[in-house]
């Protein structure tokens, strides 16, 4: 196990006001239900990383892709993950399992009834998809903010 973070990158792909969930197999989260991700690679930007993962994973095509969140979590421990969630709009394609041994079935979803568990990561990407929140620090130990700072860790905005 890496003594450094894993870079994870996390994709809500939406169509017709749903989004794309498939319930993972793989070693953490198994049988929760996950968008479409995976790491970033060395030199690939998060959109390069983003429609990779999504067309490896699904055979679809993606349109634009927006930033939604980063979370610096320790929630899968001994793993240490800093996870970029984007969204992105779907362009082309059905969604198809095309990594069986890491992901059951994928299905749209309507926002308001989302399946249950979802893994870890999703419950603050879909809280920035509500919110103007962008970062979350679940890793953080509370310190004494400096001026002007916010007062609990990962209260801040970024955009």
């Amino acid at each position: 196990m890496s003594e450094r973070p894993l870079v994870g990158v996390g994709v809500l792909v939406m169509k017709d006001g749903k989004v794309l969930l498939g319930r993972r197999k793989n070693a953490h989260g198994a049988g929760e239900y996950a968008s479409p991700g995976g790491h970033l690679e060395h030199l690939e930007s998060f959109e390069g990383c983003a429609r990779r993962e999504v067309k490896e994973e699904t055979g679809l095509e993606l349109g634009d892709i927006d930033f939604l969140r980063v979370l610096n979590t320790t929630q899968y421990a001994p793993r240490h993950y800093v996870d970029v969630s984007l969204v992105a709009q779907w362009k082309a394609g059905e969604p198809r399992v095309l990594e069986p041994e890491k992901v059951e079935r994928w299905d749209w979803y309507p926002l308001d009834a989302l399946p249950s568990p979802l893994f870890g990561m999703l419950d603050t990407s879909f809280e920035a998809l509500r919110s103007a929140r962008r970062f979350w620090d679940a890793a953080a130990r509370p310190a004494t903010p400096a001026a002007g700072a916010p007062a609990t860790p990962g209260s801040g905005r970024w955009r």
